[in-house]
């Protein structure tokens, strides 16, 4: 069964607000069998135009990692994110 992955391209408009998103989601996430890939870190665009920071979450399967975007609790957390940052989230299936 392929892998599920939950990306996010994220401009953080709230620095302070911010981390509270980042302490609160992960618990939750982890708890569907996230593994954080990718949290920040030094990126390029080299094509295209980009948020400024990037996350990949890797889940057991597809249907976990919608299941964890769909989840209240996640639902809660996300509207931190949603308040202090602009951001894309893109549900995808991996590659057998």
């Amino acid at each position: 069964m392929p892998k599920g992955y939950i990306i996010g391209h994220i401009t953080v408009t709230d620095p302070e607000g911010y981390p509270e998103y980042v302490q609160k989601d992960t618990p939750i996430l982890e708890s569907f069998g996230a593994k954080f890939i990718v949290r920040g870190g030094q990126s390029q665009t080299p094509e295209g135009k980009a948020q400024n920071r990037h996350v990949v979450i890797e889940f057991p399967s597809y249907e976990a990692a919608v299941a964890a975007y769909n989840d209240p609790d996640y639902q809660a957390v996300a509207d931190i994110r949603r308040r202090c940052a602009e951001s894309t989230i893109i549900i995808v299936e991996g590659h057998e």
